[in-house]
């Protein structure tokens, strides 16, 4: 008797969320996936002084690679309003239509 594969998961959960600080040594994410997990780090394709703008396009960007990279979906991600200073958060979402789907 043959035993079914199981589909293995991802090594990178699916995001839901980003925490975005400013810290001296540079900017510190984490990203928080659906599975419970989270995934932290430094920013370390952005100068350590580098404004928020910077930071919050730099963290986007990475989250929706990794989205796309071990999940194959196009994530849309939408930064909160700061609640302090040097602190921001974000949600991540599935976009709305596929790549192509008017063209």
């Amino acid at each position: 008797m043959r035993r079914k594969r199981e589909k293995s998961r991802p090594p990178f959960g699916m995001p839901k969320g980003i925490v975005l600080l400013a810290t001296p040594e540079g900017w510190r994410h984490s990203v928080l996936t659906v599975e419970g997990g989270m995934h932290c780090g430094l920013l370390t394709d952005i100068p350590v002084n580098a404004g928020p703008a910077e930071a919050r396009a730099a963290a986007a960007a990475m989250v929706v690679g990794l989205a796309y990279d071990f999940h194959e979906l196009r994530v849309d991600v939408t930064w909160d309003p700061p609640w302090e200073p040097g602190s921001w958060t974000a949600q991540v979402t599935v976009a709305a239509s596929p790549p192509n789907a008017f063209g």
